[in-house]
Parts: structure tokens; sequence; C-alpha cells
């Protein structure tokens, strides 16, 4: 399916039937580029308000070690010891890892058990015509729920049942592509992706918009909050739509292990018997494939990369509107068309970046990305220190004063602004030279036989990080004042993230007609 022949008989991607293919992840990242900034919107709402939370804060906070900590702030701010201490961000952070550590459990789990599964429709398509209907549904009922136990529970089970189809569904792509098209095909998959990111982006303006047509209210004196459920609706609806897209027109062969046993058996019991046996032999020939010693030790360091990367990646997807809310006061839906630019670059570049991959190779594309995005955040924030320096301010003197008093550093916060939006063309250009390559690397490493299995340790490295890094961030910007800390947490795990890929020795794609030879000489 997912190659075709050129004029000069080298293999050339199918784009429209990898298009196709690319719905199924659509409608998986729209799902979580509504799920970071509203999630986390709603449970600051219900974790502020906590009386709760409130009285453990301000029993820490009156503990000898954390008024030291906090005696600082307190002065700058000029508000009682501890006043400012609040355990919101740690706990904001603990419950979006309930994603991750779903994904870590059971992400690899069904991936595996999707290498082995054997039906009519295949291997990967069952997964996702279960689990995308079930997952819409608990999504939009996500922002209906009236308390906290109640986020909760849709909150426990939609990232479950997201987990059992997430695996099986990006596998699709390379199932069906060769390896040496495997960057073009995974470019192809992230311009998808792309599509549903930018839909998740613009899914606020969009719901705020209608709000203000059938309550005749004017934008500026919504409740966000009002707008919720027709957001996650709208990513819900997506969801569906993709789901349906590929279990209609994406064609994957009958997995089932229709062996000579099989076929020849004479009745219904000695066929299920050689359908066992088919099986048996299908699962020890997928264990006996092991990894030479180098290849490990590169999986190994591209899982440390990943683990790296989206551990800075997802400090500031699942932060962003609390940083957009305290530093540059505006609301969830603007926050999020800031990063609809990031989604926009990330789709322009998405082709571009695999046919890097290509002729440059992936780890070096890889490490490219890292580069832009270093530099991007260098930029940034040097640009943020002169811009303080010149005022004779502090970082935490410029928190204080944006919280109080934000008129006196307007210029700095419309700098700030302004800064945003190269920031997010850069990383947008860069992400993509990442994440088209990371993936195809990984399965490059563990072989077509096992593509369910690496795709699930790609993302066990993934959202291990996704489960360390918001708890982390979350004790981090307790102390740090403010969430402008975001933009020197991250870098640094970028740089470990570069450091660990130049020990990467493996995974750069082997052409198919190499892969013949080497058949035909053996």
């Amino acid at each position: 399916m997912g190659k075709a022949k050129a004029a000069d008989g080298k293999p050339r991607l199918n784009y429209p039937k990898t298009i196709l293919t690319g719905f199924g992840f659509m409608g998986s990242s729209i799902a979580w580029a509504i799920y970071d900034p509203y999630i986390t919107k709603i449970l600051n709402k219900f974790l502020s308000a906590s009386p709760i939370v409130a009285e453990w804060s301000a029993r820490l906070a009156d503990s000898p070690v954390i008024r030291q900590m906090t005696e600082t702030q307190a002065n700058v701010n000029d508000v009682a010891v501890g006043a400012a201490f609040t355990l919101v961000p740690l706990f904001i952070g603990i419950i979006m890892t309930f994603d991750n550590i779903s994904g870590v459990i059971f992400q690899p789990l069904f991936g595996k058990i999707s290498d082995g599964f054997h039906s009519r429709l295949g291997k990967r398509r069952p997964f996702v015509m279960v689990g995308a209907p079930i997952s819409a549904l608990l999504f939009a009922l996500i922002p209906l729920m009236g308390t906290l136990p109640g986020v909760m529970v849709c909150v426990c089970l939609f990232v479950f049942v997201m987990s059992l189809w997430r695996s099986p569904v990006v596998a699709l792509m390379p199932d069906l592509t060769p390896p040496e098209l495997r960057s073009d095909g995974n470019a192809v998959i992230n311009l998808m992706g792309g599509v549903g990111l930018l839909a998740g982006m613009v899914a606020g303006t969009i719901a705020t918009a209608l709000y203000s047509l059938t309550h005749s209210v004017p934008k500026g004196q919504i409740d966000e909050f009002d707008t919720f459920p027709t957001v996650f609706l709208i990513g819900a609806v997506i969801m569906v739509v993709g789901m349906l897209v590929v279990m209609f027109f994406v064609k994957e062969k009958d997995s089932r292990l229709l062996s000579a046993g099989v076929l020849e058996a004479r009745n219904d019991a000695e066929r299920r018997a050689a359908e066992k046996k088919a099986k048996e032999e299908d699962k020890l020939a997928r264990k006996a494939m092991v990894l030479s010693k180098p290849e490990r030790r590169s999986l190994l360091f591209m899982l440390a990369c990943l683990f790296f990367l989206f551990g800075g990646a997802n400090a500031i997807q699942t932060f962003f509107s609390l940083f957009a809310e305290e530093i540059l006061h505006i609301q969830t839906a603007q926050a999020t068309l800031l990063m609809a630019i990031f989604g926009l670059c990330s789709m322009i570049a998405a082709i571009p970046s695999g046919k890097m991959g290509q002729k440059l190779g992936r780890k070096r594309t890889i490490l490219i990305g890292l580069g832009v995005f270093l530099g991007a955040f260098v930029i940034f924030f040097a640009v943020f220190l002169i811009a303080l320096g010149g005022r004779g301010l502090t970082m935490a003197s410029f928190t204080a004063l944006n919280q109080s008093d934000p008129a006196a550093v307007a210029d700095i916060t419309k700098l700030l602004g302004a800064l945003i939006y190269p920031v997010m063309v850069l990383a947008g250009a860069a992400n993509m030279m990442i994440t088209v390559n990371t993936l195809p690397l990984v399965l490059e490493i563990g072989g077509i036989e096992r593509v369910g299995t690496f795709t699930g340790y790609y993302y066990t490295a993934t959202f291990s990080a996704q489960i360390a890094s918001p708890i982390a961030y979350g004790f981090f910007r307790m102390f740090s004042g403010s969430y402008i800390s975001l933009f020197y947490y991250s870098p640094i795990l970028f740089s470990l993230a570069v450091l660990s890929i130049l020990f990467v020795r493996h995974g750069e794609a082997i052409p198919e007609a190499l892969i013949k030879e080497a058949e035909e000489a053996g």
C-alpha cells in the first residue's frame, strides 16, 4: 500500500493512501492537543478552590524548611512568608502524568498484542475500531463533570482506552511501508497529526465564537469554562471521523495464519488445532529474534534521547496555558492559538523533514532539529534578560510587578509576547525534523516483524518522560516563583537529548534492493 514505482523504477511513497492511514493519528493528535491545556485549566480551577489543598499548602508553608525557601519570594512579592506557596502546580503535574503512566504500562502491551493479533480485518484496525469511539465518548464527558472526582474518573478511563489503540494505529504506517520510505511515510503521518494538532489549537477559538453567537454574549465577557464542552466535543467528533476513515479506506491484509495445515484441515477441530500450532510457531519465531549488543546499546541511547526530548517538550505543552495566563495575561483559547502557530509550522515542515532524513540521514536530521530548538530558546532568553537588565530588573522583581502592577512592565510583557512567535515558528520546524525521524530510527533497529513491539518501546520512553517531567517541573515551579522557568528547564533536557543521540550507531534505513540482494545471496 505505501509504495509505488516511479518512471525510473525507484520506489516512491503512495501519498494518497498514506494520508488515509494518517487519519487515525490525526484523531489521536487532536485529543492530546486539547487535553493538556484544557485539563490543566480544569484541574487548576478545582484544586485552587479545594479547602483540603489549601490546608495542606498552609501546613507545609509553615514548616521550617519551606519557610526558609520561600522567604526570598515573600520579600520580593511583599507578602507574608509562605503565603505564595501552594501545592496546586505539583498536584496538577502529578495528575497530568496519568495518561503517560497508562501509556508506559499499556501501550507497549497492546503494541505487542497487535503484533501477534490475527483477524480478517488485520492486526491493527480492530484495536482502532473498538478504542476510538469509546475514547471519544469519554473525552466529551470530561468537561461536563461538576466535581473533581467526576473529572478524574473520566480522565482515568479515557487515558486507558487511548492506550489500547494508540500503538496499533501508529504501527499501521510502517506495516504498509518499506523501510527506506518510512521517513517519508512518517512525515505524512505527522503532517496529518499536525492537522489534528492545529484543529485542537483553534478549537477554543471556534467554541468561543459559537458560544458568543448562540448566547448573544460579547467574546470579552464569556467565561472560558462555558466553552470547554464545545471544545471537547469538537475533539471527540474528529476522533470518530479519523477512525471511520481508517476502517473504510485503509486496506490491511487478512492477518490470520492460513498455513497449509489450516487450509488442509478436514473439520473444525483440525482447523483449530492447526491455527493454534501456527500461532505458537509465529510467537516462537518472533521471540527468537534478538538484537546484537551494539544494536541494544544504540536502542538504549535512542530511548534515553527520546526521554529527555519529550520531557522538555511535555513541560512546555502541559504548562504553557498557565504560563500564558500568568506572564502574558491571555486566556486558554488565545494561548492555544499561539500554539497553533507551532502546529502549522510543524505541518509545513513535515514533508521536507522526511526528505532530509532520507538524504542527510535520520540521526543527523534529528541533531539539526535539536540544535534549532536550543537556538530558539537561547535567543528568547537572551533577549528577555537583556530587556530586564535595561530596566534594572531581576527575574523575581519582574514576576512580582507583572502580577501586582502589569502596566509597570507592560513593555517587557509585550516583548515576550512578540518573541513567542518566532520561537513557535522555529520550534515547529525543529519538532518535525526530530519527530519524523525518531520513530523510523527505532523501528529500523527492531525490524519489520516487531513493529508493534518497538512502537511500544518508543512510547515507553516518551511516556516515561511525560510521567517524570510534569512532576519534576511542578516541584521546580513551586520554588522558582514563575512559569517563566519553563524556558530554562526545557533547554537543559534538550541538551541531554543531544548528548544521548551522539552514541546511537544504528537505525538508518537500509534500501529494499540491498535487503533483497542479501536474501538472494544467502
